[in-house]
This record gives structure tokens, sequence and C-alpha cells, in this order.
């Protein structure tokens, strides 16, 4: 839900070139995508059998646990934008 309304403000403030139904689902995609960056993160420290990523950023699981969301979510946000909103 958080990620639609994010959307929508950002098309309101800087992302003026999106449509509201673009805004929409880029917004849905992104919520959904993001979540399977954050479970692809789990399974390799899983795998990997370790808590953290490393100890930059202690009691937060590492660097990569504040970043795994952007893993899959920024690809799919370029390829939106270039292949829907601006083909």
């Amino acid at each position: 839900m958080f990620a639609l309304v994010a959307a929508l403000i950002a098309r309101e403030t800087f992302a003026s070139y999106l449509e509201t139904w673009q805004a929409l689902v880029l917004g849905l995609l992104a919520g959904v995508i993001g979540q399977f960056g954050d479970l692809f993160e789990s399974l390799i420290k899983r795998d990997a059998e370790i808590k953290d990523t490393s100890d930059m950023i202690p009691g937060h699981g590492g660097v990569l646990d504040r970043f795994d969301s952007l893993l899959f979510t920024a690809p799919l946000i370029y390829y939106f934008v270039a292949f829907v909103v601006f083909d």
C-alpha cells in the first residue's frame, strides 16, 4: 500500500512524465518485487549459514540487508520507464 502511495507522490512531485496508471502499476510492481529481493538475500544468507552479511552496521544484518530490495527493484523501474513510459 505504501509503495502505491509513494508512486503517486513521486508522480506529483518529480515524475510528472508518468501517467496515473503507470505510477500505480510501477508502485505495485516495486512493492511486490522488492520483497523478492529481500527473500533472495535471506536465501543466500541461509545457504551460507551466516546471520549477517557484514559487521559494518551492527545489529542490522549487514550492508546488504539495507539494499537487498534494490537488487530487483532498480532494474524493474529502469526497464519499465525505458520500455513502457518512453516507448
